[in-house]
């Protein structure tokens, strides 16, 4: 193959969707939905339940037709019935398995209705996953952490080159989050595989992908490095004092726009204040009205996903 070529394809993204809209009669499911997914990347797909995650999945997989779009996987156009792509793609919607067989028995009967034939794949995918130690117990003995696993070692005893996972954290303890956690992030630095993962919990997304998506109402309407995410962080200065009139009326002499906190103290936006909180500080203390309470407080990623969601509803 000529250097050209392999450049060209090893630079092709690993998920490609132009335009994708979805309609369910005269409902709109997904409007104009584009993005792209590098390989190796771990991509997260965040929105509310109801937003459109999974019918953009189940698009993605070709276990739904799109009302207009076009979606690509590794160069190659989705299509339910090309074959040779879902030899590369796996899926994990929700850890399956049968309780009463061991994990080795239940990636056995994966295996072989994957169709393949090295009976050393199974126990190549339970060292990849960590099972070992598992290997012989059953199934509904498992942890959920080590169910969650066993669900994505079916999902990957074909050596898939995409992962794709929807909600795959759901009902899961601390612990068994962790444990995910960790192994998605292994699976991308260390073996290449391009992870994309849906979820309703940007506080969970943001400790393991890379970048994410965020989908509402069936557009997508935000993406970000999560590596400049803290950036995008609102920062407010709070305020408060022993005569909270008194406050406000310097404030406002002095052209400062506030508002209240739900716990009654005063928020200011300025960024200039934020930056430099004791130039209100001196401001107060020459009043005579010295804060009791001064101090910057940064927004949460609960608190800036539902302001970002909140932009598209026009709410402010």
């Amino acid at each position: 193959m000529n250097i050209f070529l392999k450049q060209k394809i090893s630079g092709t993204a690993a998920i490609q969707i132009d335009g994708l809209c979805k309609n369910f009669g005269d409902y709109a499911v997904l409007n104009n939905l584009s993005l792209e997914v590098k390989r190796g990347e771990i991509f997260g797909f965040l929105g509310l339940n109801g937003a459109g995650k999974t019918t953009t999945i189940k698009t993605l997989l070709g276990m739904l037709r799109p009302t207009s779009g076009k979606l690509y996987m590794l160069g190659e156009k989705v299509d339910a019935g090309n074959y040779k792509l879902w030899d590369k793609v796996g899926y994990l919607e929700e850890a399956t398995f049968y309780p009463d067989l061991t994990v080795f028995e239940n990636l056995d009967i994966a295996r072989r209705m994957q169709g393949i034939s090295e009976k050393e794949s199974v126990d190549r995918v339970i060292c990849k996953l960590g099972l070992e130690p598992h290997k012989k117990k059953k199934a509904k003995n498992l942890s959920l952490g080590n169910k969650q696993r066993l669900g994505l070692a079916k999902a990957m005893i074909h050596n898939p080159e995409i992962l794709i996972l929807d909600e795959p954290i759901n009902g899961l303890d601390p612990a068994g989050v962790a444990e995910i956690r960790t192994m998605l992030y292994d699976l991308a630095k260390n073996s290449g595989v391009t992870i994309f993962i849906s979820s309703h919990l940007l506080d969970e997304l943001s400790k393991v992908a890379t970048r994410i998506g965020i989908i509402h109402n069936g557009h997508l309407i935000q993406e970000i490095e999560m590596n400049k995410l803290e950036k995008s962080l609102q920062k407010n200065l709070v305020i408060d004092g022993r005569n909270q009139n008194a406050i406000k009326t310097v404030l406002t002499e002095h052209g400062y726009e506030f508002e209240e906190t739900m716990d009654g103290h005063l928020k200011l936006k300025d960024e200039h204040l934020v930056e430099s909180p004791e130039q209100l500080s001196e401001l107060l203390v020459k009043s005579n009205q010295p804060p009791t309470l001064l101090q910057v407080i940064t927004e949460d990623l609960e608190g800036y996903f539902l302001r970002t969601i909140g932009m598209v509803r026009g709410d402010n």
